[in-house]
């Protein structure tokens, strides 16, 4: 008898990965140039050809190890099932883009209706360039943009980190409004594979937080530690409110979550999301970056519970090992430091993403091979490391968990 996988479920960081979603680097990483590569948050740009060999080294390592990889784009082009939906997403898509502003709106809403399907989804994805729009058209938009900037609607070259825009918590999701404007319209996807995906409209999913919510909220921040406690990072890309609300709803919602735990880190760049610098890789092991850490291991932990009359009480830790070991019931960790700790190696490879790890069953974990140290470090510890090449793809700031989005861990 066939085993019946469900549409979403994740209640650990470390269970079997049986189904995640990739974003195999496209166009839109071609579409960096020097004039706007800071902007969309990128400090170098990549050279896509072999960033694409090393994607698809990374997605054959989940595959021999049983994980199914699903797509994101081809999710999205399975989500537009007429032209009423494909108008709906088009007409989403030029209002977060700002373009409903202007009087160029109506030869940009006529360009994408022209396009099939799959040609939309890439478009959305890659950017529309003035090139893209025919001679006529393209002098009525001029006036609209820099004539020397070739764009009319940005590039999502943060798209294969596909771990951000939304986050399975148990058989729920959070879709997520998304700190910077570069990265806004990356949730709008999750918002539409929602409501008209077959496999997932069909489906209960409760939405624990939805991205209209005012408050920023990234999935990078977002472990799923076990059935009863998620840890969040309030980060420079996740806002205390996000958590707050978040909590609300899970807790109150009758599951089997009990706590949220709020794990303050330092908001820089370097850091940027929890999973930068904290990763959970067995049923006691963490990797960290030391620096989280202040004097005598103090930090800002906060643990959200309910009260007996069903209100959210914040109580605070300042020891990590010591908020672990209490959510967790464990009676000790070990927290594996990237790079050794050493004073050279520990920021270089978290720079790398050393602490990014993926873990894809308990004790098994998937790096990057440019992170030596850190990666013999977690076998001394036991860890079975998966190394994937990352010349490339490390030229983003993210690592493979950045890069996935667990959909069903069992």
């Amino acid at each position: 008898m066939e085993k019946t996988v469900k549409s979403l479920h994740v209640t650990s960081e470390i269970g079997k990965l049986e189904r995640v979603l990739l974003h195999r680097p496209g166009k839109e990483i071609e579409h960096l140039i020097p004039s706007n590569m800071e902007r969309l948050l990128f400090d170098d740009i990549p050279f896509l050809p072999t960033m694409q060999k090393e994607h698809d080294a990374f997605a054959a390592a989940l595959q021999e190890r049983g994980t199914e990889v699903v797509y994101l784009e081809r999710l999205v082009e399975e989500s537009i099932l007429d032209e009423v939906v494909k108008g709906e997403l088009i007409e989403a898509f030029l209002k977060e883009s700002k373009n409903h502003l202007h009087k160029g709106y109506s030869i940009l809403r006529e360009y994408l209706d022209s396009l099939d399907t799959p040609s939309l989804v890439k478009k959305l994805m890659e950017g529309v360039l003035k090139k893209d729009i025919n001679h006529h058209q393209k002098l009525q938009l001029d006036d609209l943009i820099s004539a020397h900037y070739p764009f009319y609607i940005d590039p999502l070259p943060n798209l294969y980190f596909t771990r951000d825009a939304a986050a399975v918590i148990g058989e729920g999701l959070t879709i997520h409004k998304m700190s910077t404007s570069a990265r806004k319209r990356e949730s709008l996807f999750w918002e539409f594979i929602m409501k008209y995906h077959p496999n997932y409209r069909v489906h209960s999913h409760p939405q624990w937080l939805k991205r209209n919510y005012p408050f920023a909220l990234e999935g990078g921040d977002i472990l799923v530690l076990s059935d009863e406690v998620i840890a969040i990072g309030v980060s420079e890309r996740t806002s205390a409110r996000a958590i707050e609300q978040l909590a609300h709803n899970l807790l109150l919602a009758g599951t089997s979550y009990k706590r949220v735990m709020a794990v303050e880190i330092p908001k820089k760049r370097a850091f940027m999301h929890l999973d930068t610098v904290f990763t959970m890789v067995d049923r006691d092991k963490f990797t960290i970056h030391p620096e989280i850490e202040g004097l005598n291991g103090h930090m800002n932990i906060f643990i959200l519970e309910l009260d007996r009359e069903k209100e959210v009480q914040i109580s605070r830790r300042s020891n990590l090992s010591e908020a672990l070991k209490e959510v967790l019931h464990l009676p000790e960790i070990a927290l594996i430091p990237c790079g050794g700790g050493d004073t050279i190696f520990s920021p270089r490879e978290q720079w790398n993403d050393g602490s990014n790890t993926l873990a894809i069953a308990p004790g098994v974990v998937i790096t990057y091979d440019r992170n030596q140290v850190t990666n013999e470090l977690l076998a001394e510890y036991g860890i079975e490391v998966i190394e994937v090449p990352s010349a490339e793809l490390s030229r983003g700031r993210g690592g493979p968990r950045c890069m996935s989005m667990p959909l069903v861990r069992s």
